[in-house]
């Protein structure tokens, strides 16, 4: 169990040292260049992207369905929400389909 905790202690701390490691490196900087903020705001499509794409291609149709429509609902609503929209969705229509 201690081993568990450990992991996960190491786990959290390495993400923190991430995040804060991008915020440290940035503020030396007085200013950056357009094209340099565009690209990190690209940064969670892309990982995003990366994540849902081979499930959409791997998986069956309640998966390739229940991604675009959590996609439309997080245009409009939180994370929370469309995450939950999103669920809802697979699960109806995984119970639809067996």
């Amino acid at each position: 169990m201690s081993d568990i905790v450990f992991l996960i202690a190491l786990c959290a701390l390495v993400t923190y040292l991430t995040r804060i490691g991008g915020h440290l490196v940035l503020s030396r900087f007085g200013a950056i260049n357009h094209r340099v903020e565009a690209a990190l705001n690209a940064v969670p499509v892309a990982v995003l992207t990366a994540l849902v794409a081979p499930s959409v291609a791997t998986q069956g149709l309640a998966e390739a369905v229940a991604i675009p429509v959590t996609a439309l609902i997080g245009l409009r609503k939180s994370l929370v929400v469309s995450v939950s929209g999103g669920m809802i969705c697979l699960l109806a229509l995984r119970a639809i389909g067996s």
